[in-house]
């Protein structure tokens, strides 16, 4: 049995909690969970120091996403850590997921402390704040209050401020020790106010819940660690990008791609017949590929692309998120059949989700490597392009050239952009 259990709300912030025990040299692995699976094809995926599994839980309602933690938490033995990462801006089912993950495992604390310093993610007087700016003004469509995040929660909660951690993990454990059961909110602006949390944590002498983005995973120690994360292999030159977030900073980066190096799956067509838009994209897909080392393939490069998705959809009464997501799955599915490429980046937790499903692959193993803080490197350990180095990006995260720089780093054998 693993000795850490990371539950996520999406692919991504998997993929980044899991990179905070994988940079540290812990044997991490990451699960898309399917709700469906018999039970022996779930303890395979625990011969591992850390064992993430991808809830898709984060939109999903709050009744469903509760009954996703508690499934996990239900049906096996819960290993002593217990990691409940959820989003770095507060998207998501938040209050339902920590309560759901407190009284499956019945511990008596959750501290949670959703601040990633080196993604601009920090946590001030009871306030998330990204590039300095509180949520609700950085275009994240949440609340920065922390505390009002638990308001529909049945426990009591607190806050550890600031003050409190700067004096260091005896200060912050004694603080915990003291609080009743219940949630505990904590400020932090550096990774190093993460670390006394995490060793405040571990000291305080109660049943501790963790409850965090991929910042404080960083700082939160394995027990019992036996295992060494796999190494990536950099021979070849082809690395492919699939990129489907619609945030406003990927739509930034892909502007930094240069045009012959970038493949744009028709929104509109997309969202009528996906399978069909998805074929016609990996034929042009494969073309790119034959003359360039280093090709995007996109759903959107502009909020004019977002809106034409949008008004087919609401044509035809459906959500275009879904039906873009497979189209693009479809397509690099189909254009890496015959030739998987080098390296695979993939863009926007649904997107990755949807391109492993029509990969076939279930299972990533974390190297712990990345290219930045919050873009971590694994490898494809199923499915039809098993054995693929992987690096993950959310929307939000990156500066101007991080798609760009992604490549670089999955193909390190040619030419500079």
């Amino acid at each position: 049995m693993s000795s850490v259990l990371v539950l996520a709300d999406d692919f991504t912030g998997a993929m980044d909690t899991g990179h905070g025990f994988a940079a540290r040299g812990n044997a991490v692995r990451v699960v898309v969970e399917d709700p469906d699976a018999e039970p022996a094809d779930r303890s395979a995926a625990t011969d591992t120091d850390v064992l993430a599994v991808d809830l898709d839980s984060r939109d999903l309602d709050p009744a469903a996403a509760s009954a996703a933690v508690s499934s996990v938490l239900e049906r096996d033995p819960v290993p002593e850590i217990v990691y409940n990462k959820i989003d770095s801006t507060l998207r998501g089912n938040v209050a339902a997921e920590v309560d759901a993950a407190l009284a499956a495992t019945g511990r008596e604390l959750a501290v949670v402390a959703p601040a990633f310093p080196g993604t601009g993610r920090v946590t001030v007087g009871g306030r998330h704040l990204v590039d300095g700016q509180p949520l609700e003004d950085a275009d994240y469509g949440t609340d920065s209050d922390l505390r009002g995040l638990f308001d529909a929660s049945e426990h009591a909660v607190a806050t550890l401020s600031l003050e409190t951690v700067l004096e260091g993990a005896d200060a912050v454990a004694s603080a915990l020790a003291d609080h009743d059961p219940g949630i505990v909110v904590c400020d932090a602006i550096h990774d190093r106010h993460l670390d006394a949390i995490a060793a405040g944590a571990r000291r305080c002498e109660r049943d501790v819940l963790y409850v965090g983005s991929g910042g404080l995973a960083s700082a939160v120690s394995v027990p019992n660690s036996s295992r060494s994360p796999p190494k990536a292999t950099h021979e070849g030159s082809d690395a492919l990008g699939i990129v489907g977030s619609v945030n406003e900073r990927t739509l930034e980066q892909l502007a930094a791609v240069p045009d012959d190096r970038l493949v744009e799956l028709d929104p509109a067509a997309a969202v009528a017949d996906p399978d069909a838009a998805g074929r016609e994209a990996a034929t042009a897909l494969a073309e790119a590929r034959r003359t360039r080392d280093r090709v995007v393939l996109t759903g959107a490069t502009s909020r004019a692309d977002v809106e034409r998705a949008r008004t087919a959809a609401a044509d035809r009464g459906v959500d275009p998120g879904p039906r873009v997501a497979r189209a693009l799955g479809v397509a690099a599915a189909a254009a890496t059949e015959d030739a998987p490429p080098a390296g695979l980046l993939l863009t926007g937790g649904a997107i990755a989700r949807a391109v492993l499903e029509e990969l076939s692959a279930s299972t990533i193993e974390l190297t712990g490597e990345s290219v930045v803080d919050g873009i971590p490197e694994g490898v494809l350990a199923d499915g039809q392009a098993a054995g693929t180095p992987i690096v993950t990006k959310a929307g939000g995260f990156g500066d101007r050239r991080s798609i760009v720089n992604c490549l670089s780093f999955l193909a390190p054998n040619n030419e500079p952009e």
